[in-house]
């Protein structure tokens, strides 16, 4: 396998997302209702124990979950819209989202609800979400592959999310019910750093998988003889980028919910600020995304009294963004599209 072309200048064109993320990440830890709404006053960190054990306990380990579900997110969707050649897909419309959801409900309600199991379940079923969209989509006969593959995403989502509201009726409407429910609805209120350790080990390894395989995207976007030409191996290494998409978005899902519209907006405005190029547009999918969620859980945490879920913020905030790329210049799709 060759090395991977030079790329100079990347670093000047990423510095000013790097500066807001620096600058989000910091205003993010003093954001919030406690000891006052909306900002912490930074004179009041000294001295104010219960503060600071509120500070590092709970809101630093829930704003960079934040920004780990959206940089995962985020580069699942590149990866998915890169590999099948489709600029409207991403986890929500594979399967991957809804089979995570139905295996942490399925853990929730007949497995225990022990964090590994749920972890486990969510990823096994986001693989065979994935597997059976594009099982299906192969054998049907009419249309072209972006529409086989939307249709028969949308069908395995339904049947997952029937599955999902068959479990629901018989959960324990006391215990198991309210944690299905609000999961379904998506936030990070109840993280912690337990959490986020039980996340890194899959998380991290997938991210550098995907990041140092970037390059590698512009030639798996391309028809298999021809990235077979250009000494790419298509059917592993699309393999090995699909699981680890897979994977690492079913662990965040299992702990954050449902969380849509960020893989799919977010490489769109990736690739209308660096290019085409998945060298540029991956990093910049990784830093973007994690902006994006880091910010709509900083409204959700302390714009009310009662926290706003996620989910809602990122549906609504992503939908408005993809229609104002639809109705300006499009959207982009990779090189070999």
């Amino acid at each position: 396998m060759p090395d991977a072309p030079a790329d100079t200048g990347s670093t000047a064109r990423f510095f000013p997302v790097w500066s807001l993320v620096i600058l989000a990440l910091a205003l993010s830890f003093l954001m919030g209702r406690y000891p006052a709404p909306y900002f912490t006053n930074p004179a009041d960190l000294s001295g104010d124990g219960l503060l600071w054990r509120v500070l590092v306990n709970l809101r630093l380990p829930r704003l960079l979950s934040a920004f780990v579900l959206g940089m995962v997110l985020s580069a699942s969707g590149m990866v998915f819209q890169m590999i099948f050649r489709n600029p409207l897909v991403d986890s929500g419309f594979l399967g991957v989202s809804s089979g995570a959801a139905f295996g942490a409900s399925l853990a929730i309600v007949s497995l225990g609800g022990a964090v590994h199991v749920v972890q486990g379940s969510a990823a096994f079923f986001a693989c065979l979400g994935l597997g059976a969209s594009y099982f299906i989509a192969r054998r049907i006969r009419f249309g072209g592959w972006v529409l086989r593959l939307v249709l028969s995403g949308i069908a395995v989502s339904a049947i997952y999310t029937s599955g999902t509201g068959a479990l629901k009726y018989l959960a324990d409407p006391i215990r198991q019910l309210p944690d299905i429910t609000f999961w379904m609805l998506g936030g990070l209120w109840g993280i912690t750093w337990v959490d986020m350790l039980h996340m890194l080990p899959v998380v991290v390894p997938s991210i550098i998988l995907i990041y140092c395989m970037r390059w590698r995207l512009n030639l798996l976007s391309m028809r298999d003889e021809t990235a077979f030409s250009l000494t790419a191996r298509p059917g592993q290494e699309r393999l090995i980028l699909l699981l680890a998409a897979v994977v690492s978005t079913a662990v965040v899902v299992a702990k954050a919910g449902q969380i849509s519209w960020v893989g799919l907006i977010v490489p769109h405005v990736s690739r209308r600020l660096f290019g085409s190029d998945a060298q540029l547009a991956l990093p910049g999918a990784l830093l973007i995304g994690g902006f994006f969620v880091l910010l709509c859980d900083d409204v959700a945490r302390t714009v009310l009294t009662g926290e706003i879920p996620l989910g809602i913020l990122t549906s609504f905030i992503g939908a408005a963004l993809f229609l104002g790329l639809l109705m300006s210049q499009g959207i982009k799709t990779g090189k070999g599209t």
